[in-house]
């Protein structure tokens, strides 16, 4: 990776006494359910909060999430059985006791999100209904309002973030970087310096900080994600020491409409899981001829049949056949609102789709309790990697992972195991921090161009299905723009997000160039096979030139 990813420490210039300041326990950067339930344990566990929405809750990863939560609460089902699935579907990448403690500590968070009002959809016993989705061999999903869990559960959670004392919720605040007292790796993380459109640049200041900032679909032309998924999380991390791991496995989405000029919609798991059908231009089911769990396989397995399907036959998309589904509106009424939009019933005309980035397995590396490899910096849910996904996510956990791991590394964070100025020799906050960087003497090029072919150079060369030469190219392209706009200081979200998203697009680029094998949601067409050598995780830090390499049961480094 060109030595320009690693110069910059910080995205602006600053001398962090002369900023307002800002005291609080703990700091939780992100607004979706990782976010919401850090906030929440460790507010209860008794600390200060502040959590950091960098945009309006409404437009979190967890608000947009149509798929369910899984849980395996039913008669019948087991947490062995959820176990597995996800141990199947993570490739040999998974954390057995990361999985065994997320499924069955999962189940107790589920119950928990029940009994303090979710709105589940349930059947006239008023019992909940769970569903089933690809990969799972029980019904276990249990979903709302049909199409709209995560809506629900995002509903649920901010309203109690909101009434306890113990939080305050600064919203439309950006984070531009973690703070720590040197530029070392391994020194600690004290809090961020971050920005709002009223007051300006400001530090806050944290005994413990917990990302949870959502995933890196921005860096994507084709994704299902929020346009605020910039990466922004994983990009602070990086540039502040600490550990980003596994960052070449990006989940694609199956089934996400497919229109000129139109939205990415994601059409959810769930509707496959009602029975319909992927077909191609002859309304063949291939899907069939691939895996004996046809639509229901693992979505790694569906992604890439159906982009060697749309190869096959020269076409840009195939067909999600939902015509034989009684009463559809009823039962995914979001879904059948959007699409009523573009003129199209799924009760008469077949759905266009294509596959979609929409979740990044990578991140930043931790351990069972949220934390990083760096002393006061914790991470859960998507911006994390955590070992529960392996090499490919299981449908419906992502939510799961972000109320079991959210609730972890806030109590975590909240106990008096977070960052200790004294136990760390460091100085108590604050510290002088200064961050001088000089003004650039290169061109700029545009931003929204810049943006714009970044996307699309991603989901060209390192996408679906990569090969070396691509990533090659690729990473080129990424030594270019970066040579013109991470040498740039930009005073607004635009510039900050796009130069995120050139990091983030190289850590993935070059993960992807590291595993010369196939995996899970990685798939090389240069190396088919799936190699011993390469059954474990890759582990990147700014400064270092190769990856640690650690096996999937090995426990993550902690700070």
């Amino acid at each position: 990776m060109n030595p320009l990813f690693d110069e910059r420490r910080y995205l602006i210039p600053f001398r962090s006494g002369l900023l307002p300041q800002i005291f609080t326990g703990v700091l939780v950067v992100g607004g979706g359910v990782a976010g919401l339930r850090a906030a929440l344990a460790a507010a209860d566990a008794g600390a200060e909060v502040i959590l950091l929405s960098k945009g309006p809750f409404e437009q979190t990863a967890t608000a947009w999430a149509q798929g369910g939560v899984a849980a395996a609460l039913e008669p019948g089902d087991t947490f062995d059985a959820h176990i597995q699935d996800t141990l199947t579907a993570g490739a040999g990448l998974c954390d057995r006791d990361v999985v065994q403690m997320v499924v069955e500590e999962g189940a107790e968070r589920v119950r928990e999100l029940f009994a303090w009002g979710m709105r589940v959809d349930a059947g006239a016993d008023g019992r909940p209904t769970p569903g089933i989705e690809g990969g799972h061999s029980a019904r276990r999903i249990y979903h709302a309002g049909g199409d709209s869990t995560g809506a629900e559960i995002q509903r649920l959670l901010t309203e109690r973030v909101r009434a306890h004392v113990n939080i305050r919720v600064f919203e439309k605040c950006f984070a531009l970087d973690l703070v720590t007292p040197s530029d070392e790796p391994g020194s600690p993380v004290m809090g961020a310096i971050t920005h709002h459109p009223r007051y300006g640049l400001q530090m806050v200041w944290a005994k413990s900080t917990i990302l949870a900032s959502g995933g890196a679909g921005g860096v994507y032309r084709e994704t299902t994600n929020p346009p605020q998924a910039t990466a922004d999380g994983l990009a602070m991390a990086y540039r502040a020491g600490a550990e980003i791991a596994d960052t070449a496995f990006v989940q694609f989405h199956p089934t996400a409409l497919y229109l000129a000029g139109a939205p990415r919609l994601l059409i959810s798991e769930a509707v496959r899981g009602e029975g319909a059908h992927l077909v191609d231009t002859s309304g063949h089911r291939f899907m069939q001829d691939v895996h004996e769990l046809g639509e229901l396989a693992p979505r790694d397995v569906v992604s890439q049949a159906i982009v060697r399907q749309m190869h096959k036959q020269g076409g840009r998309h195939v067909w999600l056949d939902c015509r034989h589904i009684d009463r559809f509106a009823e039962r995914f009424p979001g879904i059948a609102a959007r699409l009523k939009q573009f003129e199209l019933d799924p009760q008469r005309d077949p759905i266009p789709v294509h596959p979609a980035a929409h979740y990044t397995i990578g991140g930043v590396r931790t351990d069972d309790q949220g934390r990083s490899s760096v002393p006061g910096l914790y991470a859960a849910g998507e911006t994390a990697c955590t070992g529960l996904h392996g090499a490919n996510r299981l449908a419906s956990n992502s939510l799961l992972e972000g109320l079991v791991f959210g609730s972890r590394a806030g109590l975590k964070a909240a106990g008096g195991n977070g960052f200790s100025a004294v136990a760390n020799g460091a100085r108590s906050a604050p510290v002088p921090i200064v961050s001088d960087i000089r003004p650039s003497e290169h061109a700029e090029l545009d931003l929204a161009d810049v943006r714009s072919s970044l996307r699309s150079a991603m989901w060209r060369n390192a996408g679906l299905i990569r090969t070396g030469p691509r990533l090659a190219d690729l990473a080129e392209m990424l030594n270019f723009w970066a040579k013109y706009t991470l040498d740039k200081i930009f005073d607004d979200p635009m510039g900050w997000e796009t130069q995120n998203l050139l990091l983030v697009g190289a850590l993935i680029a070059r993960s992807a160039g590291w595993r010369e094998e196939s995996r899970g949601c990685h798939a090389r067409e240069d190396f088919p096979g799936t190699e011993d050598g390469f059954c474990a995780h890759d582990a990147w830090r700014r400064g270092r030139r190769e990856p640690t390499r650690t096996p999937a049961d090995e426990p993550a480094p902690v700070g």
